[in-house]
């Protein structure tokens, strides 16, 4: 058991018989009343986030969470399979368990994370960045870029991404998959 001291961003913790983890937290003393931590927790299944208030001293459980290097194979009915880049297993995860999966190329390392007691996989993480070949797109204009206009690309995965004007067909990308948007050109 923990209390509201232990808690830091990145913590994984049992809450309402699921998993969250700590996104942000601000400890909180008052002029008058008790000091309280003010958290922002993401649940690791469905990726949703909740705002929560605990008094200072208030126990909390804390999950033992394993990060654990794998690489996309393919996709399947079943679902996403990876493998595992020390032993070279197998894991399948639904699809809903794949947040940004439209953004996974075959061949892209990515991290999954596993309930350390129970050994099950919680949820797939993508990098913050990823590079991407443009398909198709329209073709800019000329002198175009004075404005902060952008136009929808499909990338080579069959996600459509907003770029900017002067970005064309066949080029590389780099998206930030934590916003879903364009980042920068690539050489």
């Amino acid at each position: 058991m923990a209390t509201t001291a232990d808690i830091k961003n990145g913590v994984c913790m049992e809450y309402n018989n699921d998993l969250y983890v700590v996104i942000d937290f601000q400890h909180v003393k008052p002029g008058k009343g008790p000091a309280f931590v003010r958290t922002k927790l993401r649940n690791i299944r469905t990726g949703k986030v909740l705002d929560n208030t605990f008094s200072a001293g208030h126990k909390i459980t804390t999950a033992r969470v394993e990060q654990r290097p794998h690489q996309f194979i393919y996709k399947d009915d079943l679902g996403y399979n990876f493998m595992d880049m020390n032993n070279f297993e197998q894991v399948t995860l639904e699809e809903h368990m794949v947040p940004f999966a439209d953004l996974m190329k075959e061949g892209q390392e990515v991290t999954i994370l596993f309930h350390a007691e129970t050994e099950s996989p919680l949820t797939c993480e993508i990098p913050p960045f990823v590079e991407l070949t443009i398909t198709y797109t329209e073709p800019g204009l000329k002198g175009d870029t004075a404005t902060n206009a952008s136009k929808p690309a499909i990338v080579e995965t069959g996600a459509t991404i907003q770029v900017p004007l002067f970005i064309g067909q066949d080029e590389k990308i780099k998206v930030d998959t934590r916003t879903y948007s364009y980042a920068e050109r690539v050489k």
